[in-house]
């Protein structure tokens, strides 16, 4: 049976506050960052995820890391949970996907203006060709 870890990490990072969503599915690590603005309260967070759950665009999938199954202790989780809090950075398989997707974003974007600067400079050319034809329609 297939099993399915998520995390949504909020912190801040300058100038708005991010929501950094993971899920795990199959073995592979897939996130999601959520801009918020402002510090968004816990309710927020909740009715933000009941409504935009279906446009939510993830990275491409990671190989991860397993999801714990084991119970933990309340005093173990507790001092995980202050260890995590101070630690403002993002995990590195977060980043990983992350970048990721931010690089085949940037691909896509590349190409689409690839494919238009190549259209413009056609009918350009096109449109110098025709006025050529013009000046020299009567000769």
């Amino acid at each position: 049976m297939d099993e399915v870890s998520a995390k949504l990490t909020i912190l801040f990072e300058d100038p708005f506050w991010i929501g950094l969503y993971e899920r795990v599915y199959k073995k592979k690590l897939e996130v999601c960052k959520i801009t918020f603005g402002k510090e968004p309260s816990d309710s927020e967070v909740y009715e933000f995820m009941l409504k935009n759950w279906r446009r939510l665009r993830f990275s491409p999938p990671v190989a991860g890391i397993k999801p714990q199954k084991e119970k933990i202790n309340p005093k173990r989780m507790q001092r995980e949970i202050h260890k995590s809090q101070k630690n403002t950075g993002i995990g590195t398989k977060s980043q990983q996907a992350l970048k990721l997707q931010q690089e085949q974003m940037k691909d896509t974007k590349k190409a689409a203006k690839k494919l238009r600067k190549e259209e413009e400079a056609k009918r350009s050319f096109e449109l110098k060709q025709q006025k050529k034809k013009e000046k020299h329609r009567g000769h």
